[in-house]
């Protein structure tokens, strides 16, 4: 799983990257300069405003970044004659400068390849420079700076800024995986969803056809309602309002099933209402309270579901007076290694964490006997996120 320390170290890398070719590439837009002032301050900002610029052409990722457009930010940067970013395995050249610096360009990628190290070629009027672009162990190819003379800034310089590309690379790569990620675990709960509860969803349904069916068809409307919210594919995050709508459809059907033994309470704050949260972060909390604290017990129980404004946060409250568990099994469940029964509880918790770090998780209260209460706690001020709408 990528956590926050793995991000935030693939970003402190560029940071530092960055900040390496400021210190080393700054000299060439203030050369003559003493004034450590205003003059330095504008080449620094130039500096910085170009590898940015630089970098979002390289995070299209390992697969797809947009080397041609990188190669004419990075050739600034260097104050190269031209620069070329060779992808090896791809056997591509982007370079910005003459044609005919192509074949040449190629010539040191083999060579940088080859020993995965810095290449520097003199001629009586030209050089190049060549650094390998190292993701993952392994070299995916080169940046090769052509010049008058192989100068030993240009050298550093050069390959300072291979390092760089190597870690825009590697963090488009982890922005992947980390979609890669957040997809499979949606899948993972939808497909904790369909078995148990369609079953008994479409049992109970099936049971009012006869006896009453104007009931019988508004639970076929809340049925769809539920199915068609939780199988979406777009959106990583939704509205708690859009969750609770979804949540009303699933209870609706859950009380066509217990009857009189199932009794909710609500206690939703308005301003709660907008508050952007994980996608299935709040359902599978209400299932999980269902199927594994009131559902075990012959007399069933109250579910209270509440939230609260908190400040800076929005605290969502799933409530049982079921069954129950034992702390420590709970602590077990929420293992991501463990082999649980509670998939849902166990992946909301593993989400939430990676969203908003090591104490952003679920805050479980529960013993034997006495019941479960779930907090979630959800920031206000987040980025701007693509939600899902019904």
């Amino acid at each position: 799983m990528l956590d926050a320390p793995v991000l935030a170290g693939a970003v402190g890398v560029i940071v530092g990257a960055a900040l390496t070719l400021a210190l080393v590439l700054t000299r060439r837009y203030a050369l003559g300069s003493r004034d450590l002032g205003s003059d330095a301050d504008r080449a620094t900002h130039r500096t910085l405003h170009v590898a940015a610029a630089a970098a979002a052409a390289l995070r299209g990722g390992r697969d797809e970044p947009d080397a041609a457009r990188a190669a004419r930010h990075l050739r600034v940067l260097l104050g190269a004659e031209a620069v070329a970013i060779v992808e090896t395995a791809a056997d591509r050249v982007a370079l910005d400068g003459p044609a005919a610096l192509e074949a040449s360009a190629r010539r040191v990628a083999a060579r940088v390849y080859d020993s995965a190290r810095r290449q520097v070629f003199s001629e009586r009027d030209s050089a190049a420079v060549g650094a390998p672009i190292v993701v993952d162990g392994r070299v995916w190819g080169a940046v090769v700076a052509f010049a008058d003379e192989a100068r030993a800034p240009l050298v550093r310089a050069t390959g300072d800024v291979a390092d760089w590309c190597a870690a825009q690379i590697e963090l488009a790569g982890l922005d992947a995986s980390r979609a890669a990620l957040a997809e499979a675990e949606l899948k993972a709960l939808r497909a904790q969803i369909s078995p148990h509860f369609i079953y008994n969803a479409l049992t109970a349904i099936a049971s009012f056809i006869s006896t009453d069916p104007p009931r019988a068809r508004d639970l076929v409307l809340e049925f769809a309602d539920f199915t068609r919210y939780s199988f979406r594919r777009q959106g990583e995050f939704t509205t708690l309002a859009e969750e609770l709508r979804s949540i009303h459809s699933y209870l609706e059907l859950e009380r066509a099933r217990f009857g009189d033994r199932l009794t909710v309470r609500l206690s939703i704050a308005p301003e709660t209402l907008a508050t952007v949260i994980p996608f299935l972060s709040v359902q599978p909390l209400i299932e999980n309270a269902v199927r594994h604290g009131l559902e075990p017990g012959e007399r069933g129980g109250v579910l209270t579901v509440s939230s609260v404004d908190a400040g800076t946060h929005t605290e969502v409250i799933v409530d049982d007076d079921g069954v129950g568990m034992d702390p420590d099994e709970l602590a077990a469940l929420l293992d991501l290694d463990a082999s649980s029964s509670h998939v849902g509880l166990r992946n909301v918790d593993a989400r939430l964490r990676q969203l908003y770090g090591p104490a952003g998780g679920l805050v479980v209260e529960t013993n034997i006997g006495a019941g479960t209460s779930v907090r979630l706690r959800v920031p206000k001020s987040q980025p701007q996120h693509e939600t899902v709408r019904s």
